[in-house]
């Protein structure tokens, strides 16, 4: 195929309708299909990335192999497709605007006023492309995010009508997403809500070519007819998107209501196979008809919002499956543990996450948790600050080191077990300047994460400042805590594990993230595993 298609999502009505979702459950059957397609996000807002926000405000930061600290969202395209996403997967109107000011700075724009339109949007239709260019995709899908309307939108709107001017006809649609709310006083769904949001994209100059109805009844034929006419789009362009008792279903979904025909379609592309599902409805049916089910805790200080964890639960899910058991997660909140939660609840679980984060809130909680895991052999994995609190604690607690804790903690601490490396003690700005993305990590031979992994080498992606203080590892070694996972180029503790415990293990990187339907972490199916037979043996 000569050139790359480009499909592009936008959202009406209100945020959280699933754009994400439906982006990727299109991208999946296209890939079923034999397309190469991969997904952008557009980010409306103005930070660089969402590296320096908090969770309670955007969800996690979700992390790519090269190193982008990027939205939520691209961990769903790379869980539905198996396939990395980059820094060019994510793009946010801070890092446009700082892209367009360093060229005006470096004077590339020959003496001219720099304005929204043409430099903004020119720099936006480049981005979009940046994938497309690259030979690698026959489908580009990009999601815009916010809502149609939004100020923050209105630059990436004008260079998606510029685009789908310039791309001509059949290389180009766009799919609107939006609401048709039922009014339980009235009895019945309603349409004009949507028929103003497709209204406002016409108003910049853009004409949807497929609707997406979110809705929580079904969409009758006469209803479908009226959105086709009032919206100007083809019947069969009306697709409605129900409430599913798991995202996973989405794809089937949209299978069923024929999306990726009438996309095909529309792209003059060939449309001559099914799209192959096999193993993703293997997984499906795992899922829904597990034969056990596990308790396991996520210790953690935003446990209030569940976006703040997507990836962590996500993962949860894929083990789950793989080990046909549903994984029920019960939220602790590190701030608020006591004796009490421990002997009622923590001494109840199947197993115990402690969580990542950043910043005091919490830790001493997530200490005392680690202690009772500790000496009472129940099944732990620590990600990243909770790998850095499972080593505290067992510097405080069996070397007697009592004010053992990391700089980031307390600066003052005369034993700092987790301390910042040397390159980063200077610095002073704070996004984008952690130890990020993919690094290696070589596994001790025999240990418990060689025989998960079934490897003595993998490579993981990080986020993180502080590290396993180095001049403490002979020590700890010694009283029995076992640093098994080494960075071969710095040295650098990645993985410490317990083998006096039965399933004991903190990681300095963030396995979450490379875990996807086609293939669930190892580590989260191993320790799910061990959260199985500890119920058994209970």
């Amino acid at each position: 195929m000569a050139d790359t298609k480009y499909i592009f999502v936008t959202g009406g009505v209100t945020s959280s309708l699933g754009k994400g979702i439906i982006a990727a459950s299109l991208a999946k059957l296209l890939q079923a299909r034999g397309y190469k397609t991969t997904i952008q996000k557009l980010d409306p807002y103005i930070n660089v990335d969402p590296g320096t926000l908090n969770p309670y405000e955007h969800g996690e930061c979700y992390v790519t192999d090269d190193g982008a600290e990027t939205d939520l969202d691209l961990g769903h395209y790379e869980r539905f497709l198996n396939v990395n996403t980059s820094q060019a997967n994510n793009v946010t109107t801070g890092r446009i605007y700082q892209s367009v000011i360093e060229k005006e700075r470096k004077g590339e724009f020959l003496g001219k006023t720099v304005q929204v339109v043409p430099h903004i949007t020119n720099e936006i239709k480049e981005r979009i492309q940046v994938l497309g260019n690259s030979g690698e995709y026959d489908i580009v899908i990009t999601e815009i995010g916010g809502t149609v309307g939004d100020i923050e939108s209105l630059p990436y709107i004008e260079s998606v009508r510029q685009l789908m001017w310039e791309l001509g006809d059949n290389n180009g649609l766009v799919i609107h997403l939006t609401l048709v709310p039922y009014l339980s006083a009235a009895g019945e769904l309603k349409t004009k809500p949507t028929q103003h949001s497709v209204k406002t994209l016409m108003e910049s100059g853009i004409k949807a070519d497929i609707l997406v109805c979110r809705t929580e009844h079904e969409l009758s034929d006469d209803l479908r007819e009226k959105l086709a006419l009032f919206c100007n789009v083809k019947r069969e362009a009306v697709i409605q998107s129900i409430d599913a008792s798991t995202i996973y279903d989405v794809p089937n979904m949209m299978l069923k209501e024929g999306l990726d025909a009438v996309v095909l379609k529309k792209l003059a592309l060939q449309d001559n196979s099914q799209p192959d599902l096999t193993r993703w409805n293997q997984f499906l049916q795992r899922h829904k008809n597990p034969k056990d089910e596990v308790h396991i805790g996520l210790v953690g200080k935003y446990v209030e919002l569940q976006d703040s964890y997507k990836s962590i639960l996500e993962a949860f899910i894929h083990a789950g499956a793989e080990n046909e058991v549903k994984v029920k997660v019960e939220y602790i909140h590190s701030e608020y543990i006591d004796a009490d939660i421990l002997q009622n609840k923590i001494a109840k679980l199947d197993g115990v996450l402690v969580a990542p984060g950043f910043g005091e809130r919490g830790i001493e909680g997530k200490i005392e948790t680690i202690k009772y895991i500790r000496e009472n052999n129940i099944p732990f994995l620590g990600i990243c600050l909770g790998m850095q609190m499972a080593v505290i604690e067992f510097a405080r607690n069996v070397l007697n080191l009592k004010d053992a804790n990391s700089t980031e903690m307390n600066p003052d601490t005369t034993n700092p077990v987790i301390d910042l490396m040397e390159e980063q003690k200077d610095i002073t700005h704070m996004g984008g300047t952690m130890r990020l993305g993919a690094w290696d990590c070589n596994l001790a031979e025999g240990s418990l994460v060689s025989k998960v992994y079934d490897s003595n080498a993998i490579s993981e992606r990080h986020r993180h400042r502080y590290e396993f203080n180095d001049s403490y590892k002979q020590q700890i070694e010694a009283a029995g805590l076992k640093a098994t996972g080494l960075n071969p180029e710095t040295g650098l503790v990645e993985v410490v594990e317990l083998p006096s415990h039965p399933w004991f293990v903190g990681v300095q990187y963030h396995p979450e993230y490379k875990s996807t339907v086609a293939n669930p972490h190892p580590l989260f199916v191993g320790f799910v595993k061990s959260a199985l037979q500890h119920k058994q043996q209970k």
